[in-house]
């Protein structure tokens, strides 16, 4: 089992406290550095664009009822540098970028490539960063740069419509870092069917706009023959990872490189178990063969390994804080705390003492699976986040291996 970080980086008030800027970052390079000394894989940190706090100002407040903003993380690959700058051995990814706003495809794709032709010019640099990519969480941020509907009949189909609008962009972005030649008349127009769309509902919604057996829409990056530079960049110091659950995307991206998969903790298993089933097949024949570690599975953990406390005060404890901390994250989502979708996610993280929580993920998870762990879910207790990371990796980890037998 591999056991990786994701960093969150999200500024929101916790129990009435709210960091600076300033200080949410050097907490940020606090925790990365810990998880280096502390040997976890790989440090995965969120990307976001625009103000949260602004767009509730918007006609079409995406989560009208965050406080703060839900991360402060707009550029990775600026973050990545000084992350590799201040540590020895730990990867970086991005959970996830964006590649339809900022610029789109060909512009992600040319900023990637800068960045591992200079990250790559020590031969001797060996660590990765992992560029997870993917349509983006809430829609204000492409709207503000251009990707939404563009008339009433695009808003209508707009639910299957941004689905396909990310296909294409994904065949440009991988097909540019692969050192391609391009046109944008070289991809798949999109034609949008009944099915491609969740409900016979939302495929009906076009008939009032006229639409009957197919529509075709104009495409949303068109650009004549073009090739990103630098074009000789090191590709070893790259791994791409698709943030899309989407079995077409997945398959069409790997006809091109080698293209991991990005997985939620509230994936479904029977979605993870048929999603490794059907890449084992399909994985780039560059990429070697497909691991179970090509899927990294973010899970919350709320563990309490607090001095002075019995193993049941730990465990009670623990218990609290993730009801605690998940009840605000809905509640600011969602505007309502739904009770059932809190003890779902609970049920999803490992909560508890370093004893209980590797009980828990020796139980839930495949001795191959890579964790991506989420210590600094809504807690702002910079020392109380590293006490975590190295509680985990000093008492839960060598538990896991003597359960499964490992050295």
């Amino acid at each position: 089992m591999t056991y990786d970080v994701f960093f969150s980086i999200c500024q929101t008030p916790v129990d009435g406290y709210q960091p600076s800027e300033a200080v949410m970052f050097r907490n940020f390079f606090d925790q990365v550095q810990a998880a280096d000394r502390l040997g976890y894989d790989t440090a995965w940190i969120a990307e976001s664009h625009l103000s949260s706090q602004v767009q509730k100002q918007t006609s079409q407040p995406v989560i009208p009822h965050w406080e703060g903003e839900v991360g402060l993380n707009v550029d990775f690959l600026q973050l990545a540098t000084q992350v590799f700058a201040r540590t020895e051995r730990i990867e970086v990814g991005s959970a996830i970028m964006n590649i339809l706003c900022n610029g789109g495809p060909v512009a992600h794709a040319e900023r990637v490539a800068a960045f591992c032709a200079l990250h790559g010019l020590d031969p001797e640099e060996r660590r990765r960063i992992h560029v997870g990519f993917a349509a983006g969480r809430f829609d204000f941020m492409n709207r503000a740069y251009g990707i939404g509907p563009r008339n009433e009949v695009e808003r209508a189909a707009w639910p299957a419509l941004k689905g396909q609008v990310f296909r294409r962009a994904a065949q440009i972005f991988t097909r540019l870092l692969r050192g391609d030649t391009l046109a944008s008349s070289q991809i798949e127009p999109i034609v949008l069917r009944a099915e491609h769309f969740r409900s016979p509902e939302q495929w009906e919604a076009l008939a009032a706009h006229g639409v009957q057996d197919a529509l075709e829409v104009p495409p949303f990056f068109d650009f004549e023959i073009l090739q990103i530079v630098p074009r000789d960049f090191r590709r070893d110091v790259l791994q791409l990872v698709i943030g899309s659950h989407d079995p077409v995307v997945q398959e069409e991206v790997n006809q091109i490189l080698p293209v991991q998969v990005f997985n939620l903790s509230i994936t479904r298993p029977e979605v993870i178990e048929a999603t490794h089933a059907r890449m084992a097949a399909a994985y780039h024949a560059d990429g070697g063969e497909w691991q179970r570690g090509h899927m990294p599975r973010t899970v919350f953990v709320f563990l309490n390994e607090q001095a002075g406390l019995s193993a049941e005060a730990k465990r009670k404890a623990a218990h609290e804080e993730a009801r605690s901390a998940l009840s605000a994250y809905w509640a600011a989502l969602q505007g309502t705390v739904d009770p059932a979708k809190v003890e779902k996610a609970a049920d999803n993280a490992l909560v508890g003492d370093a004893e209980t929580v590797a009980a828990q993920a020796v139980e839930r998870f495949h001795p191959e699976d890579r964790l991506m762990l989420w210590f600094d879910f809504f807690n702002h207790d910079n020392a109380r986040v590293i006490a975590n990371m190295e509680a985990f990796a000093e008492q839960v980890v060598p538990r896991i291996a003597r359960a499964r037998g490992e050295s």
